[in-house]
């Protein structure tokens, strides 16, 4: 029987597909294939932003003729749009086609709801976050050389435009013996690039185990890998954190920290628990520590009641903090959260000019940090081959892709690119 998995939203999420791909394999669902071909189309879906979910709501419905055409096709949705308040019931009142609809934390059941399918019209399971609850499932990584590993599940920020710790639950950490074997047996099959996940890695705990002890061991383990982590939170970015990070030359010095706005009126109001002044303190002490460390962020435009002036100050944010690119998006205020409330709703064409005034800046930032590779060698991870471009690619060490031309399939091999163009964020050279 064959799967087909789509999915919306970040790298948590593709981590998550990958366990529903090993469940299904698990289940005799033993190959994947087009969306057209599948015996089962799972829907992982995503609701942090309006547009996400709204694409989501798109495709779904679009199933409804394939559906009608291949009697025991089997559609199911979860992730968390499906956990969110209400939602469940408008797929069942909206697409009666839909068979299963599960949870954010309901993964290790899938094989049970499965079964079930079979006596009952239509399966659905919802249920608070428990410790553990993912451990038992076996991904069927599709990654390589790359890798995710999940340390922390749901969040208890409650930042006021964020729906996660609503649809994901109250942060629960996995055991560090259980991270330390799955990084061990990711390094011994020969992943070369491992990524500890979170809504906060920073507030990793396992009884005396915080996030830069984790660190510390995970970084040790035996092999050849590069360990990245994200996402971490400003207030709780640590000099402990840097000074593991300097220890090890393993961890790359790229460090994503979402700033989401660099008005300190507009922090409060989102609830972040840091001043822009704390912020910068923060990326003053990474790199007095690491100086050739990069910054990646989130950026939020739009957020009620943000000034033009206020927007500037993030524009000004932008340049102080150096970052080497972020990701920008407009304001998406989502049901049951405290932004949703607000008044002072910032006209839709105010916020979408502030947005391309936004892009407009942080991609000068990141076409000059770029330039200054012509010239210089970087050590790249081969991913994969684009065949549209003739080309293999892979990234080095503080996140740049680089393009380059080779005889043999490099993928999965550390190679040295001589850089000779820059466009964007992507570098194009020669294999020394």
């Amino acid at each position: 029987m064959k799967y087909h998995i789509v999915t919306y939203g970040c790298q948590m999420n593709l981590h998550e597909s990958e366990k529903i791909a090993g469940i299904l394999r698990a289940s005799g669902y033993d190959e994947e294939a087009p969306l057209e071909e599948a015996d089962i189309i799972v829907f992982n879906t995503c609701c942090i932003r309006e547009n996400a979910e709204n694409h989501a709501f798109g495709n779904i419905g679009a199933l409804k003729k394939l559906k009608k055409s291949r009697r025991g096709l089997i559609v199911a949705v979860g992730g968390c749009m499906a956990q969110e308040a209400g939602k469940a019931q408008l797929l069942k009142e909206k697409f009666p086609f839909v068979d299963i609809i599960f949870g954010t934390h309901n993964l290790s059941e899938l094989p049970d709801l499965l079964a079930r399918k079979k006596n009952e019209r239509r399966v659905v399971s919802l249920y608070d976050a428990r410790r553990g609850a993912e451990d038992g499932i076996q991904a069927y990584r599709t990654g390589y050389p790359n890798a995710w590993v999940n340390i922390t599940y749901g969040c208890n920020n409650f930042c006021s435009y964020c729906i996660v710790p609503y649809v994901r639950g109250r942060e629960v950490s996995r055991r560090a013996d259980d991270i330390l074997r799955e990084v061990s047996a990711l390094a011994a099959q020969g992943y070369h690039e491992i990524t500890l996940l979170g809504q906060n890695v920073n507030s990793y705990r396992d009884g005396e185990v915080d996030f830069p002890a984790l660190l510390d061991r995970v970084a040790s383990v035996e092999g050849n890998f590069r360990l990245r982590f994200m996402t971490s939170h400003p207030k709780d970015f640590s000099e402990r954190l840097v000074e593991v990070v300097q220890k090890h030359p393993n961890i790359c010095n790229l460090v994503h920290l979402p700033a989401q706005s660099g008005s300190d009126r507009i922090l409060s109001l989102m609830n972040r628990r840091y001043t822009r002044e704390q912020y910068l303190q923060k990326v003053a002490m990474l790199r007095t520590a690491i100086p050739d460390a990069e910054i990646t962020t989130d950026l939020i435009v739009g957020f009620p009641t943000e000034t033009e002036e206020e927007f500037l100050q993030t524009l000004s944010l932008v340049r102080e903090a150096d970052f080497s690119s972020a990701f920008m998006f407009v304001y998406s205020p989502r049901t049951g959260t405290k932004a949703a409330e607000m008044q002072g709703r910032i006209p839709e064409e105010v916020a979408k000019d502030r947005l391309t005034r936004l892009i407009a800046c942080v991609n000068e930032n990141t076409r000059k940090k770029s330039e200054r590779y012509v010239g210089r060698t970087a050590e790249v991870l081969c991913e994969d081959y684009d065949a549209k471009k003739g080309l293999y690619f892979g990234r080095e060490p503080l996140g740049r892709m680089g393009y380059f031309r080779s005889e043999t399939n490099c993928v999965g091999q550390f190679v040295r690119l001589k850089v000779t163009d820059a466009r964007g964020i992507s570098l194009y050279g020669e294999l020394e």
